[in-house]
């Protein structure tokens, strides 16, 4: 079963693969792909508007005669991807309690 990642879940995701390098989009694509479906008509889009919010900085690079660009976070990114962490926390917790811990069923 494969949940669909978007919003600030997506967000954080992109933002923690960046926090442990730099990447081009194909491969940040790849990569996510292995935890979700997202196709790369879905990520660029959220890669464009991280960088318009000063998250992500862009920079392109020689590969095989062509650029490539890359995304490298930013610190306001960095502080992102802490708030986003912190609130994953709490609503990982949340769903778990439902989906996995006993309790009451609710049929009286």
């Amino acid at each position: 079963m494969s949940f669909p990642l978007a919003g600030a879940l997506l967000d954080g995701c992109v933002l923690a693969m960046l926090s442990r390098g730099d990447a081009y989009g194909y491969a940040l694509t790849q990569n996510l792909q292995k935890a979700a479906d997202v196709s790369e008509s879905t990520l660029y889009p959220v890669l464009r508007r991280l960088q318009k919010e000063c998250y992500l900085e862009i920079y392109d690079s020689p590969y095989a005669g062509r650029n490539r660009r890359y995304y490298k976070i930013t610190a306001e990114g960095r502080q992102k991807l802490a708030h986003i962490q912190t609130e994953w926390v709490g609503f990982k917790r949340t769903i778990d309690m439902m989906l996995l811990e006993e309790g009451e069923c609710g049929d009286g």
